[in-house]
């Protein structure tokens, strides 16, 4: 169990952001192993992890900590996929949002949620705590929103109130540039408050027929995608998110998945050979790792989010886990990796 992945086409804004920084992102992209033949492959994905680590280093690189709010003015509808086309040809702004959060899935697979879509509010999910690698992301996310509403109206939709989750940043003075209305932090959600006008708009290129053909294809995609998700995943996906509140039960899960807790039983132990309880700890230690290795959170913050019931306690479960305390696996870890850069820096030509 991992973050989540995300479609290669998220990174078509950043590589174009950098461009229009006067950066070369090849360099950059290539130390993290996305080539032009993975930017070109069909369904091609990445960790979530990976793209933060990304982001931070081009935050670094380009010394433009509001990089984030600049990927999503770089942002084309075609970047969302199967999704995103099928979204440009819906009759307004309103079916054009429900379609892009209806099948986010065939393009994002977050742990932590998904987007969601309650008019006016166009809402992206909470990724806290926050730290320097993923306030990039809710910028990127709320931005490109932002943007596409524009591009598919012809510029006259209109966003009225952006609120996000963390309080405001060093560079918070590029929000309201960015989003040309009031943005305000430290609020219960990251979302963009539509004017409701807005989004009864009629889009550009509305084709209803193309429309309604490119949606039975997203239903088919995603139905193809959840008949290769093993029941394990399932699991995984409803436990993950539950593991900062409480440890969910098994009848809990079974509920959720819609079927008898023992016929959940049987299915786990039929096709993963494995326990409910056994997917548990599995998923925490799986967690706490991709944490300690690419998140700079505090061990408290990632001892609250598994569930602990303290940071000693977490601490003597990650050492049962892999053998080394948080900290010692973290300082490795980002040593090995702090070589491999330098030497892969010395390859270059």
């Amino acid at each position: 169990m991992k973050l989540g992945d995300l479609a290669v086409g998220h990174l078509y804004s950043l590589q174009a952001a950098l461009n229009r920084l006067g950066q070369d992102p090849q360099p950059l992209f290539a130390r993290y192993g996305v080539t032009s033949e993975l930017l070109a492959q069909p369904q091609a994905r990445i960790s979530i992890p990976r793209f933060m680590r990304l982001g931070h280093a081009a935050i670094r690189q380009s010394g433009r900590p509001e990089i984030g709010l600049l990927m999503g003015q770089q942002i084309q509808i075609s970047h969302f996929g199967l999704a995103g086309m099928a979204a440009q040809c819906a009759p307004s702004m309103h079916e054009a949002f429900a379609t892009l959060v209806r099948y986010e899935r065939l393009t994002s697979q977050n742990y932590r949620g998904h987007s969601g879509f309650a008019p006016p509010a166009l809402q992206f999910y909470s990724i806290s705590p926050y730290n320097a690698f993923n306030l990039f992301v809710v910028d990127s996310a709320l931005a490109a929103r932002a943007q596409l509403g524009k591009h598919l109206t012809s510029g006259q939709a209109r966003v009225r109130e952006v609120h996000i989750e963390f309080p405001a940043p060093a560079y918070a003075e590029a929000y309201e540039a960015c989003f040309q209305c009031p943005v305000l932090f430290g609020q219960s959600a990251n979302q963009l408050l539509w004017d409701p006008a807005s989004l009864e708009l009629p889009l550009v290129q509305s084709a209803p027929a193309t429309f309604a053909q490119l949606v039975q294809l997203c239903e088919r995609e995603l139905e193809q995608l959840d008949r290769h998700r093993r029941i394990r995943e399932k699991v995984e996906e409803i436990v993950s998110p539950e593991l900062h509140r409480r440890l969910p039960t098994l009848s809990e899960v079974a509920e959720q998945l819609g079927m008898p807790t023992w016929t959940l039983r049987r299915r786990l132990q039929a096709e993963a050979g494995t326990r409910f309880q056994d997917i548990v700890n599995e998923t925490r230690r799986d967690l706490a790792v991709t944490y300690i290795r690419d998140t700079d959170l505090a061990l408290g913050e990632i001892a609250f989010l598994l569930g602990f019931s303290s940071q000693g306690a977490f601490q003597r479960g990650f050492r049962k886990w892999t053998g080394q305390p948080p900290g010692a696996f973290r300082r490795q870890y980002r040593h090995t990796l702090a070589a491999e850069n330098t030497e892969h820096r010395r390859s270059e030509p």
